[in-house]
């Protein structure tokens, strides 16, 4: 009976999490949506599960770690979560330390894609079900039960898409990519480049790194306007708080942000539809950080042996100024 009500609750805060993540996509998304999962209940014993997070370096990351706290709180599920401060390491001990209290389920978002190989064997060879919340890490797939988490490829493949119609396909661009060997970083990164060679009228002036920080991406960008100045035509940036920081720089150069220089970003944070408002930001993609039910459900069907798809994909969209204050009442995060 506790296994029945909890599965219960978990497909309740599933449908909330669709609603809120989905409902006011607009008539340029497209995504793909998760799959429903088929689930067959059985006795439950009390769900345990050990995260490890990334930290809070963003908007996104905040909104990620509320989602998972307050859907373990909605279900009575006891969560032991593991801040990192963007450090692999602190993730590895934490891992470890999951391992060692016995816990039926482990998370992770892997701060970077390497260097996982030996712990990921470890909860393996522990019999614990592994599931990569949305950052993927670069190891065979039988170390890990499932990912859940956004196409970063697709995501920045629709980027390019949107600095393409902005640009009319010719102009200058430059890039705030987010942390160095990061799976949205890469994928985002792959995505973007792949796209532009559609486009041979654009042309990447130069890179920097801000490590998803919106006060790093004011300073890179500041870095980028006193190289280039007047030369760049757009910007993109790998998630929406560098944007934001961008726009500062921009600003402060003497420039209009939005018109004089056209800017691009992934995540869809309520500040990227103020700003997108306010005339300074022109597009972003959504990467939902929306993901405790489906993680909880996830987790649950693996705690009872259920078969899940390898990837699970969040349904996302893309917004415009042009919809940005209709949509905005509607944003969850």
């Amino acid at each position: 009976m506790k296994a029945l009500a909890l599965y219960r609750r978990v497909i309740a805060l599933s449908m909330v999490w669709t609603l809120a993540a989905c409902g006011g996509s607009s008539p340029s998304a497209s995504g793909a949506t998760a799959s429903p999962l088929d689930v067959q209940t059985k006795t439950y014993p009390e769900l345990v599960v050990g995260f490890a997070q990334i930290g809070a370096e963003s908007e996104w990351r905040t909104a990620n770690t509320r989602s998972i706290q307050d859907t373990a709180n909605q279900l009575g599920v006891e969560l032991d979560l593991s801040d990192a401060q963007q450090q692999q390491e602190n993730q590895i001990k934490a891992i470890r330390s999951f391992i060692a209290q016995g816990v039926d389920v482990i998370g992770v978002s892997p701060v970077v894609e390497t260097g996982w190989d030996e712990v990921f064997a470890e909860v393996k060879q522990a019999g614990i079900p592994l599931i990569l919340l949305d950052r993927n890490a670069d190891v065979p797939d039988d170390l890990y039960s499932v990912r859940i988490g956004s196409d970063f490829v697709e995501e920045g493949r629709r980027a390019c898409g949107e600095m393409a119609r902005l640009l009319d396909g010719q102009g200058s661009i430059v890039i705030l990519e987010g942390t160095q060997g990061s799976a949205p970083m890469i994928g985002r990164g792959t995505g973007f480049q792949e796209c532009l060679r559609e486009y041979p009228g654009l042309q990447v002036l130069d890179s920097q790194s801000g490590d998803f920080i919106r006060a790093r991406g004011k300073e890179e960008m500041a870095a980028l306007l006193r190289t280039h100045g007047r030369s760049i035509d757009g910007v993109f940036a790998q998630n929406d708080d560098m944007a934001l920081g961008a726009i500062e720089a921009i600003e402060e150069y003497g420039l209009q942000p939005g018109i004089d220089i056209k800017i691009v970003s992934i995540d869809a944070v309520r500040a990227a539809f103020e700003a997108m408002i306010a005339g300074k930001l022109n597009a972003t993609i959504e990467c939902n950080p929306l993901l405790g039910p489906l993680f909880f459900e996830t987790a649950l069907h693996l705690a009872n042996d259920t078969p899940v798809e390898k990837w699970i994909k969040p349904i996302e969209g893309v917004y415009r100024q042009d919809t940005a204050a209709q949509e905005l009442p509607r944003r969850k995060y």
